[in-house]
């Protein structure tokens, strides 16, 4: 674990009102960055995920260690006017406000965009809901199978003959927690021009329905509702996993001179030439066929012969593998991708790496994934400037 502090955004102050995964995962990406994340959890409660297991480690669950971490957690109990006031003034000394709450409960809390940003008007304010800020759902609650289900992606997941399937990870949180905090640093970069706050606002619905791409242009653009192709791709032909006398593989052919590759690498150059099969579109219309011989020949060899005869040949594939192997694996060992990370209560924890190297002005871990209300005194006199005695009128009081 780094004690850096120059990372490319050494200086910024994120004030996370987020719970669950797309907004905790946004406001991780943004303490990797070097930004100080302060997390306000309900005191007693925390974020929903601190109870999402087992496995659970040193009372911490590993959901919530897995995108918490870069943060300090102070607790506040916002049933309470002088925690909403405390609160209030901290947004008053934070570059950044991300929360999910349902719309409208921030505008209730008296801390809505207009009310914060009229004191701070550098604050960028950024919300993240189900279904969005406005529209005839929402006030819909909205979790990431709700809406893989409603935004189409589960129509397109899973086997052909079998049910419509969830991804095996929560892809909508992810990738909207990734939207919203790229918006923030394109609007961080704005405020460097302009010298205002704005205020940002998506949903995972949005997030999804962006990120339907070729499906969604399949209908958009040619008026086919796509369906459910398993490993296979609706465009590419092969593209896609096959058994193996072991196991299993995919192979990726994303273009002829890739195609030509493989056919050599099987023993079977004249497949490169059949007429059925010589380019793309020709081996999308003949898939049924192409799939069936190329099924057989695969079931040939184990998956470990069939990986050097194609890496050699320059044909993209890889082994199905499980999640143990993929930690194991020395190119995931070599690129950093497995850390180690001192926790106060579960000792020492491995987690996923930092994704983005930067030269100059490096992410890091700096701290661990806290424990609730960990820095509760240390925020409030770091950013408020409050004293002992206040703290500990606060703590009586029941507000922090």
């Amino acid at each position: 674990m780094s004690e850096r502090q120059d990372g490319p955004l050494a200086g910024v102050k994120v004030l996370d009102l987020t719970r669950v995964l797309a907004g905790p995962y946004c406001t991780m990406f943004l303490g990797d960055l070097g930004a100080e994340v302060v997390k306000i959890e309900q005191p007693e409660v925390g974020d929903d995920t601190r109870a999402w297991g087992p496995p659970f480690v040193g009372g911490e669950s590993a959901y919530f260690l897995c995108i918490n971490r870069n943060k300090k957690s102070v607790a506040l109990d916002l049933k309470s006017n002088q925690a909403v006031g405390l609160l209030r003034r901290l947004a008053e000394g934070a570059d950044v406000l991300v929360e999910n709450f349902r719309p409208g409960t921030m505008e209730r809390l008296g801390l809505g965009e207009r009310e914060l940003r009229a004191v701070n008007p550098r604050l960028i304010y950024a919300s993240l809901s189900g279904f969005g800020a406005d529209g005839p759902m929402k006030d819909w609650p909205g979790y990431d199978l709700i809406i893989q289900a409603w935004g189409g992606l589960m129509s397109v997941t899973g086997m052909p003959d079998g049910e419509p399937t969830k991804v095996g990870v929560a892809i909508v949180d992810i990738v909207a927690g990734l939207m919203l905090g790229k918006a923030i640093l394109a609007a961080l970069f704005a405020r460097e021009r302009t010298g205002a706050g704005q205020k940002l606002e998506t949903s995972l619905l949005e997030a999804e329905v962006a990120c339907l791409i070729n499906a969604g242009s399949n209908y958009l653009v040619g008026g086919v509702v796509p369906g459910r192709w398993g490993n296979a791709h609706p465009n590419i032909v092969p593209y896609q996993s096959f058994k193996s006398r072991d196991g299993y593989l995919v192979i990726g052919v994303a273009s002829e001179g890739i195609w030509r590759r493989l056919c050599q690498a099987i023993g079977m150059p004249g497949l490169a030439d059949d007429p059925r099969f010589a380019r793309n579109p020709q081996r999308v219309e003949h898939r049924g066929e192409l799939i069936d011989i190329l099924t057989e020949i695969f079931l040939q060899r184990d998956t470990a012969a069939w990986m050097t005869l194609l890496i050699d040949a320059g044909v993209p594939c890889a082994p199905v593998q499980t999640i143990d192997q993929v930690f194991l694996a020395p190119q995931v060992i070599a690129r950093e991708m497995v850390v180690e990370v001192p926790h106060p209560t579960a000792g020492t924890i491995r987690m996923a790496g930092l994704p983005v190297k930067f030269s100059g002005t490096p992410a890091s871990i700096r701290l661990a994934p806290p424990l609730l209300g960990q820095h509760t005194a240390e925020g409030l006199r770091s950013w408020l400037r409050l004293d002992d005695s206040a703290i500990d009128d606060l703590k009586s009081k029941g507000v922090i």
